[in-house]
């Protein structure tokens, strides 16, 4: 099997546009923009150069799908969440969050939500198993794990402002 073809281009004040077209001779496109977000458009296989669907992404979303398309981790010995019922997600603290400077303790986020925080990154560190006395700054995002109605729950308390 041919490797598949993969043209950039540069689209100035926007970002890059990436075409792919796949061994079935389907042609999609990425759109990079400079905001972090993408747009992933499919071709109509009867006319390559029409737009059949259009999809826009956030930094957020697309690093999600990213994720999917191609785990970072492949090891036998690590744990699927989803075969547990459980999810894991990455939660921001807002800058105008009523969070941003408060301990975690505070969030009383384990107690009402039964989602545990296993980790908080901020900027370039990874700071594993937070204590309640660590200080939340906006910016930071959390690693949350829990069930479905845990996580979306921590999300609402983590979102309040």
């Amino acid at each position: 099997m041919s490797a598949p073809r993969l043209r950039a281009t540069p689209l100035p004040g926007i970002g890059v546009q990436y075409d792919l077209v796949t061994r079935e001779h389907r042609h999609l496109s990425v759109v990079a923009h400079r905001d972090g977000a993408r747009t992933i458009n499919m071709y109509r296989a009867d006319d390559p150069d029409s737009c059949a669907h259009s999809l826009r992404l956030t930094g957020q979303e697309a690093d999600a799908l990213i994720d999917t398309l191609k785990p970072s981790h492949h090891s036998a010995s690590l744990l699927y969440t989803t075969d547990l019922g459980l999810v894991a997600e990455r939660i921001e603290v807002a800058a105008t969050s009523r969070w941003n400077g408060r301990v975690l303790g505070d969030t009383r986020m384990r107690t009402d939500t039964g989602a545990s925080i296993v980790a908080v990154l901020r900027r370039a560190e990874a700071i594993p198993s937070p204590a309640p006395d660590f200080r939340l700054s906006g910016g930071d995002i959390l690693i949350v794990i829990g069930t479905r109605e845990g996580v979306d729950s921590a999300a609402a308390i983590l979102g309040q402002e």
